[in-house]
């Protein structure tokens, strides 16, 4: 592989996925580091890079997550290190300790676990793991960031003189307090502290009378800081021992820099190790939030992305709550070059620079965003051709600079090259540099090169309809709306809906007749042929669709059917192993009831127990023998049994209850009607009399009227009993 230009990650905004990758990181030589991933020449390290990713991707879903590996720049310290006779400060030996603590840590837990992360332990194995820099710094520094006492011998004895001269200086300093403080002399206050060193605050009318060196006064001038004399002598010996240990000091922590120096190639490969752990961090932690993964990578220059996403896009519309839409795009040795075309917001440049910036990614050891049964492979060479690249300052137009481009295409391209150029032609005459577009894109095809173009001009849609190994595709548009729907259909060129938009956005129909007049007529209807297509091609990806989430709800609803089938089947079987339980009992109960009747007649003691201790004996040959939890178990699970066919045979109880009441509703028997009854209708008042029968129906008199009613129609009704006073 060769080095892609810096004008392509560019174009396909690769840096700003670096920017994104780098706020995933934990250190700032991880950052930095970050920002200065490119594209890796040597595939075999590639390939390496892309294991250690996708391993450090794995340890998010297991139990054995990778310790911290954050730490602080050394970058100063090894520095210092290369230069002699220099020594550091404690805050520098501290942060080789923890360095060095870290890089063990997570050395030592790959090591470890060298089944899950197989090739990260092969990465850390060659980083050496001892304790030597951490026991000689813990052996001089204390948790506090202090020198010991016991540091050196020296030390030890000078903190002692030290310790013992302080006792001194604040023996005769609490006697001159005393003393002066008794004849009046001192403030309120009594006392203070100046340059680090215990004063008596004396008033101002009494400083001749105090001996001692004069430190400071106050502002207003009323007291007057004197330290006693007493107390000047213990302070001078003071300051010789203090630099004296200041000396101690630094000779202890140039003794153990000297040994630290030894070091320096393993501190180096440390704060390395550990830079490089924290790129797979942020390249792992990235891939995470977008769900990317390392696709199969093959050797016959076959690209398959599937459900494939612009990472840029996709997390800006995740951060909105939005739908990003994936798309589908395949390259291999039967199909080169695709040649998108249709209506402008559609996508296509979008689904162009996706395939370039995944590439990219890939090559740099970043997992993509694609579907697992992706697949693809890797190119010498990535060059682009997108958006408008004017120069003011080399006097160079839009044009100008794109032929500029393509000369450096056609230098470039070869069987081993992905090429991607966004609006192909575009920039000068339709006809002439549509022209010009289409011998260009002849010589790339003739190369044997792969690559994506988007375009509007006819004669390109045609060129790839022509040729074996060129395709065209389109991005679907809503035939009613207009509005894009965002998928790419590989196959057949699209229209740009040139005419369809303009009325849409309120064109008079007949600017856009005259307009339409203004073109050959043949371009028109080929315009319109494709735009026909489109619009069939677009309500076929609909129904296709809607067959595909039915042929879903309907697995969906079988495997429903299957799991409850399942679990009735179960239960079933735990009913049949409680009735052959209950089964047994019963016949067990038969068998006592028939001893104990046998014993009330022939009151034979031994006889019953030697026929009950043969029954006992025959149940046991039947049972298995088991644990105490496996019979818990067996209980628990007799007693939910139970409980569920109790449950069941409660609800047939009640069923039975509920049919029993209806059943004692009894309906009252139907009245035999016959001439002369009087009669009304079940839903009426008025009442009248029966004058005839014939097959089933009756002639009612209803003095005014007479009708022909059904007798199911009619209820009789009874005569009111006269009473006899």
């Amino acid at each position: 592989m060769k080095h892609i230009h810096e004008k392509t990650l560019k174009d396909l905004e690769f840096f700003t996925v670096l920017e994104q990758i780098s706020e995933h990181t934990i250190t700032a030589l991880g950052k930095e580091a970050v920002l200065d991933v490119r594209p890796i020449v040597v595939e075999t390290q590639l390939i390496r890079e892309l294991d250690y990713v996708n391993e450090y991707v794995s340890s998010f879903d297991n139990d054995n997550r990778i310790p911290n590996h954050g730490f602080e720049s050394i970058s100063k310290e090894i520095k210092l290190l290369s230069i002699e006779n220099t020594y550091l400060e404690v805050a520098s030996l501290q942060k080789l300790v923890a360095l060095s603590a870290t890089a063990n840590t997570v050395v030592t837990f790959f090591e470890k676990f060298k089944e899950y992360y197989p090739k990260l332990q092969q990465y850390s194995n060659h980083i050496e793991v001892t304790t030597a820099i951490i026991d000689q710094v813990d052996a001089v520094v204390d948790r506090f960031g202090d020198i010991k006492d016991d540091a050196s011998p020296a030390l030890y004895i000078l903190r002692q003189d030290i310790g013992k001269l302080k006792g001194k200086i604040n023996s005769s300093f609490s006697s001159a307090l005393t003393r002066y403080h008794g004849l009046e002399y001192l403030d309120d206050i009594r006392e203070s502290v100046v340059d680090n060193r215990r004063v008596l605050a004396v008033k101002a009318m009494y400083r001749r009378k105090v001996k001692g060196a004069i430190m400071g006064g106050s502002k207003t001038g009323s007291i007057v800081y004197i330290e006693p004399e007493t107390t000047l002598q213990y302070t001078r010996e003071l300051n010789n021992l203090e630099y004296e240990e200041k000396e101690e000091v630094i000779k202890i922590l140039k003794e153990l820099t000297d040994y630290i120096r030894l070091f320096l190639p393993l501190l180096n490969d440390y704060q390395t190790f550990l830079t490089k752990m924290d790129v797979i961090s942020g390249k792992a932690k990235y891939a995470r939030s977008m769900n990317a993964i390392l696709p199969e990578i093959n050797h016959e220059t076959k690209l398959i992305f599937k459900d494939a996403y612009h990472p840029l896009l996709y997390l800006t519309n995740k951060e909105k709550g939005e739908k990003t839409f994936p798309q589908t795009v395949q390259l291999n040795s039967e199909n080169r070059i695709i040649v998108i075309s249709g209506p402008n917001a559609g996508g296509k440049s979008i689904t162009l620079k996706t395939v370039g910036l995944l590439q990219v990614m890939l090559q740099s050891a970043i997992l993509i965003p694609v579907h697992e049964r992706s697949t693809a492979c890797l190119f010498d060479r990535v060059v682009s051709d997108i958006g408008d690249n004017q120069s003011i300052e080399n006097h160079l137009s839009t044009y100008s600079y794109r032929l500029k481009q393509m000369n450096y295409f056609l230098k470039k391209v070869n069987h081993k090259t992905l090429f991607l150029i966004d609006e192909f032609g575009t920039g000068s005459d339709p006809e002439l540099g549509g022209a010009l577009a289409e011998t260009f894109l002849e010589v790339f095809y003739e190369r044997n090169a792969f690559g994506i173009i988007t375009t509007h001009y006819s004669n390109l849609k045609l060129l790839a309809n022509e040729l074996p190994y060129m395709q065209n595709a389109n991005m679907l548009f809503n035939e009613k709306s207009l509005e894009p729907m965002y998928k790419l259909v590989t196959g057949q060129a699209g229209s740009s809906f040139t005419f369809e938009v303009a009325q849409k956005n309120g064109i008079p129909y007949s600017l856009i007749n005259k307009s339409k007049k203004k073109i050959e007529r043949g371009k028109v209807r080929f315009d319109a042929t494709i735009a026909k297509l489109q619009k069939e091609r677009s309500k076929l990806e609909r129904t296709e669709r809607s067959l595909k989430e039915n042929e879903k709800r309907k697995l969906s609803e079988a495997e429903k059917l299957e799991e409850t089938n399942e679990k009735i089947q179960k239960k079933l079987e735990s009913f049949q192993e409680l009735y052959d339980s209950n089964q047994r009992l019963i016949y067990l109960g038969q068998k006592v009831n028939d001893l104990a009747e046998k014993y009330f007649e022939n009151k034979r003691k031994r006889e019953l127990m030697s026929e009950l201790f043969r029954l006992v004996q025959i149940e046991n040959a039947k049972r298995k023998k088991m644990s105490a939890k496996q019979k818990r178990a067996e209980k628990a699970k007799e007693k939910q049994i139970k409980q569920e066919a109790e449950k069941k045979v409660e609800l047939i109880r009640q069923k039975k209850k509920a049919t029993k009441k209806k059943d004692i509703i009894v309906e009252k028997p139907k009245p035999i009607l016959k001439i002369g009854d009087r009669v009304r209708m079940h839903d009426g008042k008025a009442i009248g009399s029966i004058d005839s029968i014939e097959k089933g129906k009756a002639n009612v008199n209803y003095g005014m009227f007479t009708t022909n009613v059904s007798l199911d129609l009619l209820e009789l009704v009874e005569a009111k009993k006269k009473l006899n006073y």
